[in-house]
């Protein structure tokens, strides 16, 4: 008899046949395939008529499970379509837009063993609330110091990869929270690893820069259902507006500024190096490894563009703006904690970094939240994941070319309340690299 084990991350198909999904691995005598083929396989015995033994999948029983999700069209025709491709895909839908939700009912409507992944331990808490919540029973977490296993867990990235060996036959459905992060090379072994044949990826952010969202197809399945932010606007989500305000360095800055932008200027143009896109840079910077001007000309880079984005007209410039939404709650992003920390001295403003505890970030938003707190400035802690209640205003001071963080920090304020109109301004320092810097971000807009 064909007899199809589960063994610390593969799977081993021991008898008289073969599979197209593996290879012959003599050390067990057996063939051994990725458990990510879990389904492929049972479907494979079952076309060719084969008699087996499936001793691989170990799931934790579940109790029935109802709860009080209700969904609005779009999310229903979002998990519709989830379904409609056998229970694999990912949803792209914006940040505020519920597909927490999708999530929540689409567990509620399978009933299976289910692990929920998440990459920050803010995420981590709050899923297993929102879990309780609905379900009403206990969630297990594993992260952050806890390794409690139940039918329906939430666990880190980092945890699901580590663990994934003793895990990977323990659920039939895994949600895959902030899918983007899953095709990183340590992460993508988590899907490989675990034999869920249901999957559901979320993102607001689909595309990745190096290009490796194009293996979602295989770890999670194919997009089955996207919106963008525009697409819900108004009704859904808040409407907005995105300002952008150009202001001058001082002649101080300005004149640091130019000299150390025009050693790496001189560089390229003396090496007749062009940058035009992401893959230059980087032969640029495998360059300084072994050219020591070449090191010279990016430290040089790098000091202009400190200079630039922690600019003394940035500061004046939100100090003016603070002092005109004095009623509305605001949030204030940088790319650097030394801005952070300086906004946060200058205006008395609250600030949240990753030096941040987990305990006084609770605060901080808490207040914020009850209004007892107008503004908080943050560096990238709260692009990601975090539920940022309420704000109105988002003042963008500095950050990278990336498209993917302009959505998420334009998503933290689009969180829709009545009379509300959401504002994104974008506060850049005119003729300098940070003018380039801005209208990348907007390249997938």
């Amino acid at each position: 008899m064909t007899v199809l084990r589960y063994d610390k991350g593969s799977l081993l198909l021991r008898g008289e046949t073969g599979t197209p999904y593996g290879h012959w691995d003599p050390r067990v005598n057996a063939f051994r395939v990725m458990a990510i083929y879990y389904s492929d396989v049972l479907s494979f015995l079952n076309r060719s008529h084969i008699f087996y033994r499936d001793e691989a999948a170990d799931p934790l029983p579940i109790p029935s499970l109802s709860s009080r999700v209700e969904l609005r069209l779009y999310q229903t025709s979002a998990l519709d379509a989830w379904f409609e491709v056998g229970g694999r895909g990912v949803i792209v839908l914006p940040t505020a837009a519920g597909k927490t939700f999708i999530a929540l009912k689409a567990i509620e409507k399978l009933n299976v063993a289910t692990l929920v992944v998440v990459p920050t331990l803010d995420l981590l808490d709050q899923w297993r609330q929102h879990l309780i919540d609905q379900f009403r029973m206990d969630v297990g977490i594993i992260g952050g110091g806890e390794n409690v296993l139940k039918p329906i867990t939430v666990s880190t990235y980092d945890s699901a990869y580590i663990k994934a060996e003793y895990l990977g036959n323990k659920f039939m459905f895994i949600v895959f929270d902030e899918v983007h992060h899953l095709p990183a090379p340590s992460y993508s072994q988590i899907a490989e690893m675990y034999i869920a044949p249901y999957r559901m990826g979320l993102t607001a952010t689909y595309e990745r820069e190096d290009g490796l969202h194009l293996d979602l197809p295989r770890l999670v399945g194919s997009r089955v259902y996207q919106l963008e932010v525009d697409d819900l606007a108004g009704k859904h989500l808040s409407p907005y507006t995105h300002e952008k305000i150009l202001v001058k360095l001082t002649p101080t800055e300005q004149m640091e500024y130019q000299r150390e932008y025009g050693v790496f200027i001189s560089y390229l143009k003396k090496n007749r190096i062009l940058l035009k896109n992401r893959e230059d840079f980087r032969r640029f910077i495998m360059r300084t490894g072994r050219d020591p001007q070449a090191r010279k000309a990016l430290l040089a880079r790098n000091k202009a563009l400190k200079i630039v984005l922690n600019s003394e007209a940035k500061i004046k410039a939100l100090g003016e703006f603070l002092r005109i939404y004095t009623k509305e709650k605001i949030l204030v992003f940088t790319r650097f904690n030394q801005l952070v920390y300086r906004i946060s001295q200058h205006f008395l403003i609250p600030a949240i970094t990753y030096q941040t505890s987990r305990e006084e970030r609770k605060e901080i938003l808490e207040k914020f939240k009850a209004g007892q707190y107008r503004a908080i400035v943050t560096s990238q802690v709260l692009d990601e994941g975090i539920d940022v209640p309420d704000a109105s205003i988002g003042f963008i001071l500095s950050g990278t070319g990336s498209s993917r963080e302009y959505i998420q920090r334009l998503g933290r304020i689009l969180r829709k309340r009545p009379g509300k109109h959401a504002k994104l301004i974008e506060i850049v320092a005119q003729e300098t690299l940070e003018t380039r810097i801005s209208r990348r971000r907007h390249r997938l807009e």
